[in-house]
């Protein structure tokens, strides 16, 4: 990939800047007055120039030869100048502070679609990208855009615009110097134009390790305690140092080549400022057509004619970075959304006169919208010759058949990767099932709004999440629309109402970095109260109570089975006492269901539930 030189459209092509394009023309007035005080500062850049010759020749050399000199006309061209120089300043500052205004208007854009965007994929993108990659595009590449947006693409025009007015204005001092000039820009050009190649390679490259390192430092943090616990420190250092010194080869190696290109560019134009020097003196003397002012003048806009040049070189790799860190952003703003084809919905309802009708409140009842037909939904859920595999070829779920009727509870048991979670995860439709149907009250879930049907299907995972703000909001987050009085309800329910009295603040205590503060067992109770809050019409638990102790679980289950009372559950559970009462009972195994039905039949067959049961086999 390095050896061939850098090829912008292996990396990015030209549809990403164009797409750039349309978030800068939100601004586009803005981009009008910047673009003309670019173009006025620019004239009065080259104006100065010109001014110099001007001086030279009609003030500064007649005025060295008058025995009396008088000032005045000296003085009022020198207050001229200054005024025109204090009107190139002003625009450049003025261009300057908006550039910054648009900037940030451009990036707040982004990252806003970006969001949006990134709310609607679906869960296995999550699962396939590492969270510190994604944030990377957050801030990294995010960084990067606003560099070109506010400097590197002003800079360029504005240098662009001093090219062109320069060589007008060298044109009119005289024409042969002017080609010699532009002779020794061509070879400028022709000698960075390899390492401009090579250093933009390695700046896509580092920003592609720096996302990398991100995404394992990201790991790292979270995982702190298990790798104290297993003192895997030394393994986290030398995976650390592999990814670091990868970003350190790819950013020195683009750093090193970028800046190769200041000195080049540099000491050639020292050397086309000595040769136009040269060459302009030899005129001067043999043809005396040259004066003194315009050699003077000559030489200023050759050198202002070379750092234009310069600094497009020098943007260059800043634009290239951004380029990449925008086709990484795009790339996740391209990625799929989660589709949701289904037109049937969950409303609130209510009965008039005998009959079903749509409510605009909140009430217990839910229904079924199809169309504008409205049905009573009962909860049943059924798995019709289910077949599901996260890879190609690799299949998790095998040909299963099972059937929860309204309000039945049906538990699922099994080792580590029998498959029990990954029902859970195709009843929500986080991912879409290869073979079979599922159907809840009669139908397919394929054809439910995912949102509705989410909300109909309240979770308690595993794996409990917090987020920053108080108990009360996390306890809300459930329902946004609970109120104070809803959510201290739901926590009696889940028996999470005494730890939170006894919090500094009660529910008003503010949480953050996940409930780092609270135990484990704790922060389970909340996930509980939060589904409770929710009042979904149906439940899936996946080891709800997993990491609460025994004693606290006594007392969650009294609550918890108030929470499911009239409603259809399916609980995944390890502890068998948990899952007793259940309807059925389904026994997984590598994908399958091998044994089936209550805690007393399963006991009868003596089977694995059985060996579970007494002990003679455990769960791993």
């Amino acid at each position: 990939m390095h050896g061939r030189g850098f090829d912008p459209s292996q990396k990015f092509n030209k549809d990403t800047f164009k797409r750039l394009l349309k978030y800068m023309a939100k601004y586009k007035f803005r981009y009008l007055i910047v673009f003309i005080c670019i173009v006025i500062s620019s004239i009065v850049q080259v104006a100065g120039h010109l001014f110099l010759r001007t001086l030279i020749d009609d003030y500064i050399v007649p005025l060295s030869a008058m025995e009396n000199p008088v000032f005045t006309g000296l003085i009022k061209f020198i207050g001229f100048i200054a005024m025109v120089y204090i009107s190139g300043v002003f625009c450049s500052f003025l261009y300057n502070r908006i550039m910054i205004s648009v900037a940030q208007g451009v990036l707040k854009n982004i990252r806003d679609d970006m969001f949006n965007h990134m709310q609607g994929l679906p869960i296995s993108y999550f699962d396939n990208n590492t969270h510190g990659d994604i944030m990377s595009r957050y801030t990294n590449d995010t960084d990067s855009l606003e560099m070109m947006v506010s400097q590197s693409l002003p800079g360029c025009a504005g240098s662009i615009i001093s090219i062109i007015s320069i060589f007008v204005s060298m044109l009119t001092l005289n024409v042969p110097l002017t080609f010699a000039v532009v002779f020794g820009v061509i070879v400028m050009v022709f000698c960075t134009k390899n390492v401009i190649k090579k250093s933009g390679n390695y700046f896509v490259s580092q920003q592609e390790s720096l996302g990398k390192l991100n995404g394992f430092i990201e790991e790292m943090i979270d995982g702190q305690k298990v790798i104290k616990v297993f003192t895997h420190e030394e393994e986290a250092k030398k995976d650390f140092v592999k990814l670091n010194n990868q970003l350190f080869e790819h950013g020195s190696k683009a750093n090193t080549y970028g800046n190769m290109v200041g000195p080049i560019t540099n000491n050639v134009s020292y050397l086309i400022y000595v040769i136009v020097a040269l060459l302009g003196g030899i005129l001067a003397i043999k043809k005396g057509t040259f004066t003194l002012g315009a050699i003077a003048s000559f030489l200023t806009l050759t050198h202002s004619f070379t750092r234009p040049i310069m600094q497009i070189t020098s943007q260059f790799n800043m634009i290239v970075r951004a380029l990449a860190g925008a086709t990484r952003i795009f790339k996740l703003m391209d990625e799929p959304l989660e589709e949701n084809t289904g037109k049937v919905k969950l409303v609130n309802a209510k009965y008039e006169d005998g009959k079903l009708v749509e409510s605009d409140k909140r009430t217990e009842i839910w229904a079924w919208k199809n169309g504008n037909e409205l049905t009573l939904l009962q909860g049943d859920i059924r798995l019709n010759n289910v077949s599901f595999s996260y890879e190609e070829g690799k299949e998790v779920i095998h040909d299963i058949s099972l059937y929860a009727k309204p309000g039945q509870k049906i538990a699922f048991v099994g080792a580590t990767g029998a498959g029990k979670t990954t029902i859970s995860n195709l009843i929500n439709r986080f991912y879409d099932i290869n073979k079979g149907t599922i159907t809840y009250d009669g139908i397919d879930i394929m054809n439910i709004d995912k949102k509705d049907l989410r909300r109909s299907l309240g979770m308690v995972l595993q794996d409990t999440h917090l987020f920053t703000g108080t108990i009360l909001d996390n306890i809300r987050y459930g329902r946004s629309d609970a109120t104070r009085e809803e959510c201290i309800e739901a926590a009696k329910l889940a028996n999470a109402d005494g730890f939170i009295n006894l919090l500094p603040k009660g529910y008003d205590t503010v949480i953050s970095g996940n409930g780092s503060n609270l135990s484990q067992g704790e922060r389970q109770l909340l996930a509980i109260a939060r589904c409770a809050v929710a009042d979904p019409p149906a439940m899936i638990l996946d080891e709800a109570t997993s990491s609460i102790d025994t004693r606290t679980e006594k007392i969650v289950q009294n609550g918890m089975d108030k929470l499911m009372n009239g409603r259809t559950v399916l609980v995944i559970a390890h502890r068998l006492s948990t899952i007793q009462n259940s309807k059925a009972i389904m026994v997984m195994d590598k994908g399958r269901i091998i044994e089936r039905g209550d805690h007393e039949d399963l006991l009868k067959e003596k089977g694995r539930y059985y060996e579970l049961y007494t002990g003679s086999v455990e769960l791993d």
